[in-house]
């Protein structure tokens, strides 16, 4: 709405019920992104907030210390998200086998990220020259070493 106020709908389970987090979107949302049972909002000066299914992607307390500013994209897969900060660092929450967990790749993605592209389970992430960085299922796309 204008001002930035998000209002949901739809099956409270996976998305439709916004109230534990509702005066966090009240006003200064810039943009929704979601997977297939959860959304992320990024709102004026980058904090993100996250409802919807816990497991794939609606719960993002684990790393919510480094969502809280900062954030210019989000991309997903359909239970996990990846969101690039200023200075390109990636950082991932939702299912791990679909994207939710980087850590096998997470020197890589600590800064110079200008892109990132997903399957249904998995993301590629473009860096400055170029050098492709991927994870999540290796049978879809996770694994780009051989």
């Amino acid at each position: 709405k204008e001002g930035g106020e998000v209002v949901t709908w739809g099956d409270p389970d996976d998305g439709g019920d916004c109230s534990g987090v509702a005066d966090r979107l009240a006003a200064g949302v810039t943009a929704i992104y979601s997977t297939c049972v959860a959304f992320a909002a990024v709102k004026e000066g980058g904090e993100v907030v996250t409802w919807g299914h816990p497991s794939y992607g609606g719960d993002c307390s684990g790393v919510a210390d480094r969502l809280a500013a900062g954030v210019t994209a989000i991309y997903s897969t359909s239970t996990a998200f990846a969101a690039v900060k200023e200075g390109g660092e990636v950082v991932t929450w939702g299912d791990p086998a679909c994207g939710g967990d980087c850590s096998g790749v997470a020197d890589r993605l600590a800064a110079g990220v200008t892109a990132i592209y997903s399957t249904n389970t998995a993301f590629a992430a473009v860096k400055e020259g170029g050098e492709v960085v991927t994870w999540g299922d290796p049978a879809c796309g996770g694994d780009c070493s051989g």
